[in-house]
């Protein structure tokens, strides 16, 4: 039997997938030595998840290192064809390994506060990152649809890990409802790309779906657009788009806040990295069918979430509709560019925004589960009333993350928007580009209301918010980030380059630089 098995994998296939080696087996090592614990020592596990990240990290490093020492500048395929590790599923690495991190951070002192500081909370966690690398590194649809299943019943626990709380517990079910019966839906999109095709490789289906429009002329037949509309249903659920986003808002509510900012960021990344793989590498010959949709869900995405945003008084759903409006402004980035290819800067800018979001957004639920304490939740926009006189620091930083969050330069937000607006004015969609800034405006508005009640209004309580130290360094690390990528862009917008291989065509993209 294992001369059968090295027949099929080599040790490249296991070096390719090491970090979600590593991951999984701190998960089991979490699961085991918490048994152990006594209940003084629980705050361990986080550091032991956190080890367990360093490592996945270093496998990355490990397998770039590798790629530069034999040439292989455009990744490797690896296991039968179906994991492919190029430039973009590292990029996606670093960015869930960066965001799982800051969750655990944030997670050590609310766990206790919720009395609910258990080991399977980390590995369910870590976990959950090895199904977003099968998604962002799957290059076959069933390993992709295995990497969403693992990475969504992962979350659907999580969300209802506060086992004593009715909205905790409500929002759990309602997101795994709402998550089985989205998952069939693609399921059945995918079912139909394989008989369409014969094959579940990402490559053969996109070179047979090319053939079969090149018979026909260009012209997509019924089972091709209900193959399509199903598949994208499923992915646009994953990244919350209206009016796929029903879930959302109480799946941020109910969720723990150190869940809900991880959800925020790497969940909604990952779903990203699975819609860009299928979209842009399986499905570039449909482009000029599935464009008009996407213009369709974008300004409905934006329209909804924004307008659903300025109503919301508690700060969970607010930011859960910000999140959603964010969406909406990245489908742009897709939709930029002729019929029958992608905007450079559209793509460039999908990707900066999943990078800058990914810190600004968990910097604003950090602060948000910084105000959690004794029986107060924290995480109604009266709970953030006169928190600066109360916690000045904590203020500050969530005035910086909102303003961020709303692409106020010279913070990292700003640069999601500015390439994804130049992409649109590039390639001659100025009412799409109208649009987004006039909905721009509406964010800025709801953020505002947020520093309002922080800095204008007087503190329903007058005792000082205390700040543990893992908290401290998550948000000094959000913090960080968001206001250096926002004055010194040019290192962030190499690396995305180096990602696509991108080259720079636009004469202003070039002068900012």
């Amino acid at each position: 039997m294992p001369g059968s098995l090295t027949q099929y994998f080599n040790g490249v296939d296991y070096l390719l997938c090491l970090p979600m080696l590593l991951l999984t087996l701190f998960a089991m090592g979490i699961l085991l030595i918490d048994l152990m614990l006594p209940p003084e020592w629980k705050w361990s596990n986080a550091v032991t998840a956190l080890v367990g990240v360093a490592f996945a990290a270093y496998g990355v490093h490990d397998i770039q290192r590798w790629f530069n020492s034999q040439g292989q500048l455009m990744g490797r395929l690896g296991f039968m064809g179906t994991l492919l590790i190029d430039r973009f599923a590292i990029y996606f690495f670093y960015l869930f390994l960066a965001g799982t991190a800051v969750a655990i951070l944030m997670s050590v002192r609310y766990l206790d506060l919720e009395r609910e500081n258990h080991g399977e909370y980390y590995a369910l966690l870590l976990f959950s990152v090895v199904g977003m690398m099968c998604m962002a590194a799957g290059f076959d649809i069933v390993l992709i649809f295995i990497g969403l299943e693992l990475m969504a019943i992962s979350t659907y626990v999580l969300v209802g890990f506060l086992r004593r709380d009715k909205r905790s517990n409500e929002a759990a079910l309602k997101y795994m409802l709402l998550g089985a019966f989205s998952s069939g839906i693609f399921a059945y999109g995918l079912s139909l790309f394989y008989g369409i095709t014969g094959s579940t490789n990402l490559q053969v289906i996109e070179s047979r779906l090319s053939q079969r429009l090149a018979q026909s002329g260009g012209h997509a037949d019924p089972i091709l657009i209900v193959a399509m509309l199903t598949t994208a249903t499923g992915l646009l659920f994953k990244i919350a788009a209206v009016p796929f986003h029903q879930w959302a808002p109480d799946a941020y509510e109910g969720a723990p806040t150190s869940v809900t900012g991880f959800m925020s960021v790497s969940v909604k990344a990952a779903g990203w990295a699975m819609l860009l793989r299928i979209f842009m590498f399986m499905m570039p010959a449909l482009r000029p069918v599935y464009v008009p949709f996407l213009v369709f869900v974008s300004v409905a995405t934006m329209t909804g979430a924004n307008f659903a945003a300025l109503t919301q008084s508690n700060l969970k759903r607010l930011l859960a509709y910000s999140s959603i409006a964010h969406v909406g402004y990245m489908l742009l980035g897709l939709i930029a560019g002729p019929k029958d290819s992608f905007n450079q800067d559209g793509i460039k800018g999908i990707l900066i925004y999943l990078l800058v979001y990914t810190f600004m957004n968990l910097g604003a639920f950090a602060v948000i589960a910084s105000l959690r304490h004794r029986n107060v939740i924290g995480d109604e926009i009266d709970d953030i009333a006169g928190l600066y006189k109360r916690a000045p620091v904590e203020a500050v930083l969530m005035l910086i993350f909102l303003l961020s969050l709303a692409g106020i330069p010279p913070l990292a937000g700003f640069w999601g928007k500015y390439f994804i607006f130049l992409s649109l004015v590039e390639s001659g969609h100025y009412t799409l580009a109208a649009l987004a800034v006039l909905y721009s405006v509406f964010g800025l508005y709801y953020y505002l209301r947020i520093a309002n009640a922080m800095f204008m209004r007087e503190p329903m309580e007058k005792e000082s918010l205390p700040l543990s130290p893992a908290m401290g360094v998550a948000l000094a690390v959000t913090a960080f980030v968001t206001v250096a990528i926002g004055i010194f862009p040019n290192a962030m917008i190499q690396t995305v380059n180096w990602v696509w291989g991108l080259t720079e065509t636009s004469p202003l993209a070039h002068l900012i630089r």
